[in-house]
């Protein structure tokens, strides 16, 4: 349950986009929910996951905006109706509009005040008019150049929702004891994740560098176990070979989570899960593309090591498909370089000079 000032305020907190940009929310919800009686989170169909892993939420709500890209549909009376329904029901007395440095609330604000609520906070470039009452100003008062889960919580705080006493402002997800890791992942003393997909190509180190990695890895001793959603089972399949365990599709949100807190390192692009590998303090081999900049959406956590070319061609192009021939942002990127940042990570080296194994650090559980 929410904490909060025991009037039954109840708040809505919006973020519309994907898994991983929910799971950046995570805070800015938890100061929201120290300061109010009844949190509804408002999510668009590829983070409501991830809005399910979040503490501080009471009530989650799964709503397709149409200027949401991956969930472009018309404007028409129908979905307004689902709109102002969904509101009727959630009885907010304020909405919280939580929006990355290119997305405007503005939208959302005009059905949020048609739809009757009287209070709407977020951040807008341009100027709102009557449809937010309490403003940040992008640039201004606003700075540009902050971590997403930073920005977020700048929001929340302008509301009148600071992060509480005694609260990290770190990315976090719900305990839950009753998730476990495939049988498996649990026989292993230790071992690594490699996370091959991302959402877009533009953002993906080649599935022929994740697969010479694994091969490494095994050459190494170092037990690997692959990851990716349903959709990625045949890349997951071709990383793995006959080498790595292939967690293609296998698992849950919830279960992923486990998975990676588990591991002695990740390695991941800049895709969800890395946020998720950031909430439960996993140590990560961010392999990240500049077309978004790392400043914003590097995994969020304390123990992160950043590879890619940041000042490639295609830097801040937020392009979906590579606008560089070659790819060089990541391709440069070699297997010797994930292993050295992995051994930075855990403070032991994976090979002595004749190539034997060294026992790593305890993992941490």
């Amino acid at each position: 349950m929410s904490g909060g000032r025991g009037d039954g305020h109840r708040v809505l907190v919006a973020r519309l986009d994907s898994f991983g940009d929910v799971l950046v929310a995570g805070p800015a919800v938890r100061a929201v929910a120290a300061g109010a009686d009844h949190v509804t989170l408002l999510c668009g169909p590829q983070g409501a996951p991830a809005g399910a892993l979040l503490p501080g939420v009471d009530t989650l709500r799964v709503w397709a905006a149409p200027w949401v890209t991956e969930t472009v549909r018309p404007l028409d009376d129908a979905v307004l109706a689902e709109f102002r329904a969904l509101i009727a029901e959630e009885r907010p007395d304020e909405a919280v509009v939580l929006t990355s440095f290119h997305q405007s609330p503005l939208p959302l604000a005009m059905l949020l005040r048609l739809a009757g609520v009287p209070r709407v906070s977020g951040a807008s470039v341009d100027h709102p008019g009557a449809l937010l009452d309490v403003r940040l100003r992008p640039g201004e008062d606003l700075p540009e150049d902050v971590p997403e889960p930073e920005r977020a919580l700048r929001i929340a705080a302008a509301a009148g929702f600071p992060l509480p006493d005694g609260d990290d402002g770190a990315l976090r997800i719900r305990d839950d004891e009753g998730v476990s890791v495939p049988s498996e992942v649990a026989a292993l003393d230790r071992y690594v994740v490699v996370h091959p997909g991302t959402s877009v190509e533009a953002r993906s180190w080649p599935p022929s560098s994740h697969r010479a990695l694994v091969a490494e890895y095994a050459r190494l001793g170092v037990p690997v176990v692959v990851t990716g959603s349903p959709g990625e089972r045949d890349l997951t399949a071709e990383v793995a070979g006959s080498t790595a365990v292939d967690l293609g599709g296998r698992t849950s949100p919830a279960g992923l989570a486990a998975v990676l807190a588990g591991a002695e390192v990740v390695v991941v692009g800049n895709t969800g899960p890395a946020h998720l590998a950031a909430a439960v303090g996993a140590r990560i081999v961010s392999l990240f593309s500049p077309v978004v900049p790392a400043v914003k959406w590097a995994p969020y956590a304390a123990h992160v090591e950043l590879l890619g070319d940041q000042e490639a061609p295609c830097r801040l192009s937020r392009a979906r498909d590579c606008p560089v021939p070659g790819h060089p942002c990541l391709t440069g990127v070699g297997v010797d370089d994930v292993l050295a940042a992995h051994e930075r990570l855990v403070g032991c080296a994976l090979r002595t000079n004749d190539g034997s194994l060294r026992t790593a650090p305890e993992t941490r559980r």
